[in-house]
């Protein structure tokens, strides 16, 4: 390919925004820091400084649609900012599961594969349908968005290892079933409904199913070490691309000591704009 040829297909390229809105009304994951900011400095003048607005930011870095590093919960890992961009960029499938799935319900890879077309090495993004909870949504529920959405099954993260994904991305709260992380301790309500409808479902408890000394948190503490880590709360477009395939990007800051790291995902298809 020509250079002309170059850029007569990228102008070509429909580009997809899931990001979800960034704002100090977003919610943080449970417990952690929410987004804060304010003006140090205004264009007519005010406190140290005039002529241009300046903003001071205060935030945790799991507010809105951010990537989970490897140092979250493996200190030997490797910070945000070290890992190379070809690892933050690639082919990619986004998986619509959104009418298969309620409630504290279990997807598998079973049912991922029978939905789009996913390959070994790609960038995995899971639909579960539940971004119509985030804040800024019409159906906003920010109890159901991340006490109460789906979760990945027994064999999911095995799976996803086998697979050699580059990351993972989920349109909820976490890549973790959340009854499988502290959530379950703090809203033990939610955690009789689940186990409730999982003995429904599948005759068995919830840790009989998913022991915890096994399952707590397994999608972070199992695979992080594995550099296969995972973006939460991705939204913005996400429903234009149900089980198609695409080229896809996340784009952090480089911080060299971050752990984690708020960004934005796009994705690309052929197609006029």
């Amino acid at each position: 390919m020509n250079e002309q040829e170059f850029f007569q297909t990228m102008q070509s390229l429909q580009m997809f925004d899931l990001t979800q809105r960034l704002s100090i009304h977003t919610p943080p994951w449970p417990s952690y820091m929410p987004l804060g900011i304010q003006y140090f400095k205004r264009i007519a003048g005010a406190h140290i400084g005039q002529g241009a607005n300046g903003q001071i930011i205060t935030t945790s870095n799991h507010v809105g649609t951010h990537m989970d590093g490897e140092i979250h919960f493996y200190a030997a890992g490797r910070a945000i900012g070290e890992v190379p961009m070809d690892e933050w960029i690639g082919p990619g499938v986004v998986v619509d599961i959104s009418n298969d799935v309620g409630d504290y319900d279990l997807y598998s890879p079973d049912l991922l594969m029978s939905k789009a077309d996913i390959h070994a090495g790609d960038i995995l993004i899971i639909n579960t349908g539940y971004h119509k909870y985030a804040w800024d949504q019409a159906e906003s529920d920010e109890v159901r968005y991340f006490v109460r959405h789906p979760g990945p099954d027994p064999k999911f993260h095995q799976w996803a290892l086998d697979m050699k994904f580059k990351w993972i991305g989920v349109d909820c709260g976490s890549a973790d079933h959340p009854m499988n992380t502290i959530i379950r301790t703090w809203h033990p309500k939610a955690f009789q409904e689940a186990e409730k409808k999982l003995i429904a479902k599948y005759n068995k408890a919830w840790d009989e199913m998913f022991p915890q000394d096994e399952y707590y948190q397994v999608m972070h503490l199992k695979l992080f070490p594995k550099r296969l880590v995972h973006a939460e709360n991705i939204g913005g477009e996400i429903d234009k691309l149900n089980n198609q395939r695409c080229w896809v990007g996340f784009f952090p800051l480089r911080g060299i000591e971050m752990e984690s790291a708020m960004g934005r995902v796009v994705a690309w298809r052929p197609g006029q704009k």
